[in-house]
């Protein structure tokens, strides 16, 4: 059990970090902190002499995995991710440690993923690129973007700035969140969870950028393709698990919808001899939509920034609720 927050922080406390390919940049903590570096075999032994814990490396589940073990613990842990699914246990859940996440940096880039992914599909550039190699010039008609709809599953910073994006582009936007919320700035009405199906009839682009629970784990299986209009694109770029891969197949197989694209997925990295790579109207991604040039260093920047706060005794930024499974809306 972590003690507690409000005790006096040491002048140099001990942060622990999971991951160092390539290490983080954190210049502004010399003098104030010891920074040590952990990979999963050693991370269980060194987690009693921790402080902090920055998940640099968050695709590993070494916490997950290390925290329930005997011994003192950190009295914070921060991911480097939007995600918490691959850290959070019952151990973790129940200890008074403070959990954090990396919000703020990786929702525009993903928006803009996103709404690429869209314009190609709609513009059918995989096409394009694929007469070109074949030097066939072969004319064809395209979907008009301006004008379609979309329902955009994940109400937190991701999914908001997502369907801001697409409505930039004449996109009508459907937000789904856990529970309804009226009015909304952006999009007049947040539906709840339980008004998916009844959109999904409607949708031309159906995109998950919601966290993995208990309650979202498998939301997009047989019975959420089925729903949607044969003209339907999907593109998950929140968590593998949230979809049912071998339902995504299936409907894509038999024309039940036109295309998708997944930028996550089950299990990862994707093995080369996956049936994934052959599914006809799939594009793969390697985890990357919201991974732009610098973003590591911004996500080092914005750990110190909540260290600054951590210090002082201040509230942190990005608290996450470990029962919810994310930073909650205010």
């Amino acid at each position: 059990m972590s003690e507690s927050t409000e005790s006096t922080v040491s002048t140099v406390s001990t942060v622990l970090v999971l991951g160092s390919d390539p290490p983080p940049k954190l210049d502004r903590l010399t003098g104030r902190a010891q920074v040590i570096y952990a990979d999963d075999a050693s991370l269980a032994g060194l987690l009693p002499s921790a402080d902090v814990l920055l998940a640099w490396d968050f695709t590993s589940d070494a916490i997950r995995d290390a925290w329930p073990s005997e011994g003192p613990r950190p009295q914070w842990v921060h991911t480097a991710s939007a995600g918490v699914d691959r850290l959070l246990c019952p151990a973790l859940i129940a200890d008074d440690t403070l959990v954090t996440n990396a919000r703020g940096v990786f929702e525009q880039p993903i928006a803009e993923y996103v709404a690429g992914l869209v314009i190609a599909m709609a513009k059918d550039f995989y096409g394009s690129w694929e007469l070109q190699r074949q030097r066939r010039w072969q004319h064809r008609e395209t979907l008009r973007v301006a004008g379609s709809r979309a329902v955009v599953v994940g109400s937190g910073p991701i999914g908001r700035a997502i369907g801001i994006t697409l409505q930039a582009l004449g996109i009508t936007v459907d937000l789904v969140g856990r529970r309804e919320r009226s009015p909304d700035p952006e999009f007049g009405l947040v539906h709840a969870g339980d008004a998916l199906n009844g959109l999904l009839p409607a949708a031309d682009w159906v995109v998950c950028a919601a966290p993995l629970t208990e309650a979202t784990r498998g939301l997009f299986g047989k019975d959420a393709f089925a729903r949607m209009k044969p003209q339907a694109r999907f593109i998950n770029i929140g968590r593998g698990p949230l979809v049912v891969e071998k339902d995504l197949v299936a409907a894509l197989g038999g024309w039940r919808i036109a295309a998708a694209a997944l930028d996550v997925f089950e299990q990862e990295p994707l093995t080369s001899d996956s049936p994934l790579w052959d599914v006809p109207h799939l594009i793969i991604s390697p985890h990357m939509s919201g991974d732009t040039l610098g973003w590591r260093d911004a996500l080092a920047e914005q750990f110190q920034d909540n260290f600054d706060q951590w210090s002082a005794g201040e509230p942190l930024s990005n608290l996450v609720d470990k029962h919810l499974g994310y930073v909650p809306v205010r």
